[in-house]
């Protein structure tokens, strides 16, 4: 399944998330409010279940969100540990 970011749900998740997480990178040591991205913290096409779950993204800068690419799984316990809070 493709993603459709024109999707309300899609939308809404995306929303949901940025709004948690105050408009800013998740990622230690960053906070920027520019160029946010919303990650899926368990890969879309891993989670099916869980991708419209906001307990399943985070928000990253695109420079933060580029930098994790490939190596997500390496990322899914400290996301969840910041997410969890």
């Amino acid at each position: 399944m493709r993603r459709d970011y024109s999707d309300p749900v899609y939308k809404d998740f995306r929303k949901s998330v940025l709004k948690r997480d105050k408009f800013k990178c998740r990622m230690p040591n960053c906070g920027s409010k520019r160029n946010l991205n919303v990650h899926h913290i368990q890969t879309w096409a891993r989670a099916s279940s869980l991708r419209y779950e906001p307990a399943n993204g985070i928000t990253l800068c695109r420079y933060c969100h580029k930098s994790i690419n490939g190596k997500e799984h390496h990322y899914e316990n400290l996301f969840r540990k910041i997410i969890d809070g």
